[in-house]
């Protein structure tokens, strides 16, 4: 049946109820579903394979691999101009159309549809090659290094807080230019962008107004001194003969930050957490260097951190579900990389898995553009640990936190080891 319930910027009266029937009612939310949503992600494929809710500005939430795989095709017919999984407050909204009718995208290209966003993406891809980013690895190393001798002595750490949350935000300040002494500051924004402002939009448009006028700062100045760094380089690219206006370059600079940042920090952190809590594989790891690269994409499949969301232009009808124009869809790539049609063992760790044809970097013309900087950042951060601290357990784990919505992860790892 057609989903009747809020649209955009309007909240139902349900947030923070118990979720009674996932099938109608879900709440991406929800504690229980946070920790652990692959319980929930299998009743659903069982029973509703594309579920909705009306919470949160209402939804519907899609679980199944080859529906995810046909959602990303649906252009124009599913937007990306608004792929937050919250909708923004309406001050909020209406100031970000009135941007986009006199600038465009708020943030190409992921904020863009085509032919806009083939445009922005081909202009993009070649920052993120693997050749690309291999200079960034030497500094990455030294970087991981760095931080394993601040704590190593002391047999313990927050593996989280004090290594994986400590490594993105410094690869991405080199990449632009940056002092990685910002690297705090990059990390308080994000927070406030895509943890604690998903739920309290006044803190959403707080982060959005900082981060904002931060790169447009940079962005003068690079026009006066360009140098050889990313805020540079867009500066100096074009569209169709016409060069970027402020504008656009810096909005690119704020998704580069943001979206690049929580979603590595977030897999990073729960690839800490999965050894530390496994002794087995982590014992396997540490004695067969061979298998870091499966290794990697089983964690990236098994702990995919990323949802994002489309909005409705045109009538379509899957299977029951029918959308309507104006509803939103949750890009559910986590719950699709546990498909069992498509997976062997999908809710197991396999960290030999050969066969891994997972979508943790979305699929289609949106796929991710950093997932070889992500690769690159997730490849050090683990070898250099298993280099420096090869036995190492959860210390803690009722006091590890995971924070969800349209980045999940974990955000506290207490570990301990011996020295």
């Amino acid at each position: 049946m057609a989903a009747q319930y809020p649209r955009d910027d309007i909240m139902s009266d349900n947030e923070g109820c118990p979720v009674k029937d996932w099938a109608t009612d879900y709440d991406i939310f929800d504690d229980d579903y946070v920790r652990d949503p692959i319980p929930v992600w299998k009743e659903l494929r069982e029973t509703c394979p594309i579920a909705h809710t009306t919470r949160w500005g209402g939804s519907w939430l899609p679980t199944k691999y080859e529906d995810l795989q046909a959602m990303v095709r649906m252009v124009p017919e599913l937007s990306s101009r608004a792929p937050n999984v919250i909708p923004p407050s309406p001050e909020m909204r209406a100031e970000l159309i009135a941007e986009a009718k006199q600038y465009g995208s708020e943030t190409p290209p992921i904020t863009a549809d085509p032919p806009e966003q083939i445009a922005y993406r081909r202009m993009i891809l070649p920052f993120f090659t693997p050749k690309a980013v291999e200079p960034f690895r030497a500094s990455t190393e030294a970087l991981c290094h760095d931080l394993i001798d601040g704590f190593i002595a002391s047999g313990s750490c927050d593996a989280a807080v004090d290594y994986a949350q400590q490594i993105p935000p410094r690869v991405i300040a080199a990449m632009l230019g940056i002092d990685p002494d910002r690297g705090a500051d990059f990390t308080e924004w994000t927070q406030g962008i895509l943890e604690l402002g998903q739920t309290q939009p006044e803190l959403r448009a707080k982060y959005r107004k900082i981060i904002r006028e931060f790169f447009a700062e940079l962005v003068v100045e690079r026009r006066k001194e360009p140098g050889d760094d990313m805020i540079s380089k867009l500066i100096a690219c074009e569209i169709e003969g016409e060069p970027l206006s402020d504008y656009t370059v810096i909005g690119m600079c704020n998704l580069l930050l943001v979206a690049g940042i929580d979603t590595t920090w977030s897999s990073i952190g729960a690839a800490m957490w999965h050894f530390a809590g496994h002794a087995d594989d982590r014992r396997r790891l540490a004695g067969d260097a061979t298998l870091f690269g499966t290794a990697i994409e089983e964690m990236l499949r098994f702990y995919s951190p990323v949802t994002m969301a489309r909005k409705v232009t045109e009538p379509i009808t899957m299977g029951d579900a029918e959308f309507i124009p104006g509803d939103k869809i949750l890009l559910n790539f986590p719950a699709a990389n546990h498909d069992p049609g498509v997976f062997d063992q999908p809710d197991d760790v396999v960290i030999d898995r050969e066969r891994n044809r997972h979508i943790a970097f979305g699929v289609g013309i949106h796929r991710c553009a950093g997932s070889n900087l992500a690769r690159m950042e997730m490849d050090v951060a683990l070898r250099v640990w298993f280099e420096r601290i090869p036995e190492f357990e959860l210390s803690a784990p009722e006091k590890v936190t995971w924070v969800g919505g349209q980045v999940r992860g974990p955000r506290s790892v207490p570990v301990s080891f011996a020295t």
